[in-house]
């Protein structure tokens, strides 16, 4: 684990591991970045420099929580550039982090090598998930023994009902297999986020779709979406809208796989992945 004091004062950390080029990880939640591990091995190809986000993990906790707004992060995104020494910068981002990716490629282009983006929200850039598409990528999963209790906790989602259990019945969706290795990355997984953090990173004003979607149209660097095919937070389908609004993206589908790709099957992931930053 290292550290670094970003623009104002907050010293935030990064944990590092692997050989070759880095590569700046960004995580969901927003939370820690310990959940995704080495990527499934993505560690052997490139050095991964895994940011926790202000608020969460080793980071500290600002006094001023809204300075943890997804569009005021970028600013850490940028200091932990310059601490680097890096000219510019490949970037992976996951789920949520994926605003903010958006948000500093959008900010800073030429501080941008190669973009990834896996399985990303796409609150950033103002793409549609209907509660349709989110049931109809539920039902390739509909001959799993846990598919009835799920597909009902789903429906009352979908429907503004939905109740604490309700959202702890869907887990299985976020993943390809619900074995025994699902269960256990989902309990660590469960307590990562701080409520208080969560609620600043997408505080009003954190968004503003028009102006990054303009300019996404102009961000000349390559693009990675990697979706996986029975994702319920990022359907292909809305994937392949997101990876339309770059000049040169590339949209991968990750067979089989859920809301973790790397967990699901690391080999096709990381094969996806080291190659496209090369």
């Amino acid at each position: 684990m290292e550290f670094f004091t970003s623009y104002d004062g907050v010293k935030l950390a990064y944990h590092v591991t692997g050989d070759g080029p880095p590569v700046v990880c960004l995580p969901g939640g927003p939370a820690a970045s310990a959940y995704l591990g080495d990527l499934g091995g993505l560690s052997a190809y490139r050095q991964l420099i895994m940011l926790d986000l202000r608020g969460t993990g080793q980071s500290a906790t600002p006094q001023d929580l809204a300075s943890c707004r997804c569009d005021r992060l970028v600013a850490d995104v940028e200091a932990l550039r310059a601490h680097l020494g890096l000219d510019r910068m490949d970037l992976l981002a996951h789920c949520a982090g994926a605003n903010l990716a958006v948000r500093y490629a959008a900010r800073h282009p030429r501080r941008v090598g190669r973009l990834a983006l896996v399985t990303p929200s796409v609150r950033a850039v103002g793409v549609a998930i209907t509660g349709g598409l989110r049931r109809e990528t539920a039902l390739l999963r509909r001959d799993e023994p846990w598919f009835p209790a799920a597909f009902a906790a789903l429906e009352a989602i979908v429907a503004g009902e939905a109740t604490d259990d309700d959202w702890q019945a869907i887990a299985p969706f976020s993943y390809g297999r619900w074995d025994e290795a699902a269960r256990a990355h989902h309990a660590a997984d469960a307590g990562r986020q701080v409520p208080e953090v969560a609620a600043a990173f997408g505080a009003q004003g954190a968004f503003d779709p028009e102006a990054t979607r303009a300019a996404l149209a102009r961000f000349a660097s390559p693009v990675l979406l990697l979706a996986g095919e029975v994702d319920l937070g990022a359907p292909p389908p809305a994937m392949a809208e997101f990876a339309g609004l770059f000049p040169d993206a590339e949209l991968v589908v990750q067979a089989r796989a859920g809301h973790f790709p790397w967990l699901d099957d690391a080999d096709r992931f990381v094969s996806a992945v080291a190659g496209f930053l090369g």
